[in-house]
């Protein structure tokens, strides 16, 4: 049951990391990351910095949000947008272990061709 459990979890943060790149293969996508990362902005602030229409930039946005990188909440009439954090740490989490385990192994590869250069 343990395991059951634990394949779930597994699963569930891929398919959080696998949008979470998705989301941020898009240069357009990244630079309003970028803008929000000054801060907080409505959408039309947003949207304003992009030669496209307000529907396609909002497109773009919908993507951020349902890949847990852009959060939004209205103000009144406007709809204002922020960086979700915690499934970016999540990306720099995964990508600092690769970056680990690959360390390891390299270091691994070298100390034996060492050895084997004797």
């Amino acid at each position: 049951m343990i395991e059951i459990e634990a394949r779930r979890v597994a699963a569930s943060r891929t398919g959080r990391l696998d949008a979470v790149f998705a989301a941020l293969a898009d240069p357009t996508r990244r630079a309003i990351i970028e803008r929000l990362s000054a801060g907080e902005a409505r959408v039309t602030e947003v949207a304003e910095r992009f030669p496209m229409s307000l529907n396609a930039v909002s497109k773009h946005i919908r993507v951020l949000e349902a890949s847990g990188v852009v959060e939004r909440h209205r103000n009144g009439r406007d709809h204002i947008l922020s960086i979700n954090t915690s499934s970016l740490d999540e990306v720099d989490g995964w990508i600092e272990g690769t970056r680990r385990y690959w360390e390891k192994r390299l270091d691994a590869m070298e100390n034996l061709l060492g050895e084997l250069n004797k």
